[in-house]
């Protein structure tokens, strides 16, 4: 946790500055940080701006923060993120990598090479997911909410959400076979499509190909998606 996350229930009195931490984030300042009374951490608002909390006092219920939020959150990715759903435990790690490298819009489909019983995961509660978007923003120092839609048709989603999300941007389908060499460092928005374990079929290939997306790929390697994230982001900006 490099950044601890404010809620606006936190904020206690009338300065607008005073926050009262419980539970895990408190847990984490006492015995990861093993910060006591006059300590500084760094904070930020969810939504809002970064800066400093310094502990003004403690006791083994709570911890009061006095907090000083005059730093903007680092700038979002230009990037509009779409994975076909993975197994459950590769969603939380997409979803905390994405996350923390600064995607704000997500699109989880469907896809032929996915397990349907996937979609019946408790990972996929609005809950779960915003639990590990909040892991996300808090490695990164950031304080912006992703959005992420699921979308369970994938033709429909193709043929008519997807032009219109690509319109006037880069879009790349990130696939190993009969594809061109991924560019680097582009300049302007993004649209990266990463497809299942086992890849795309190729029928889904040519619709996405349809829909303005160009096949790249970044070698011959098959990697996991939080991976395929880390390093097609890595190259694009």
């Amino acid at each position: 946790m490099n950044c601890i996350l404010l809620e606006p229930s936190d904020f206690t009195g009338d300065d607008g500055r005073t926050v009262r931490l419980t539970g895990r984030r408190m847990e984490h300042v006492t015995t990861v940080c093993r910060c006591g009374t006059g300590a500084t951490l760094k904070v930020g608002l969810i939504g809002g701006n970064t800066g400093t909390g310094t502990i003004i006092r403690m006791d083994s219920s709570a911890m009061e923060l006095s907090v000083d939020l005059v730093d903007p959150p680092p700038p979002p990715l230009p990037l509009t993120l779409i994975i076909a759903l993975p197994r459950p435990k590769s969603l939380k790690k997409a979803v905390e990598a994405a996350t923390s490298l600064g995607v704000k819009q997500l699109y989880i489909i469907e896809s032929w090479r996915v397990e349907k019983s996937y979609w019946t995961s408790p990972v996929l509660t609005p809950e779960s997911l915003e639990k590990h978007m909040l892991l996300g923003l808090e490695q990164a120092r950031d304080t912006v909410l992703p959005v992420i839609e699921l979308r369970r048709r994938f033709k429909p989603f193709v043929e008519d959400e997807l032009p219109v999300i690509v319109k006037g941007k880069t879009a790349l389908l990130a696939h190993p076979y009969e594809a061109q060499t991924c560019p680097f460092s582009i300049e302007g928005s993004a649209v990266l499509v990463i497809g299942p374990e086992g890849g795309f079929i190729p029928y889904e290939v040519d619709l996405l190909k349809q829909a303005g997306c160009t096949s790249v790929t970044i070698g011959q390697r098959i990697l996991r998606v939080e991976v395929a994230i880390a390093a097609f982001i890595g190259r694009l900006w």
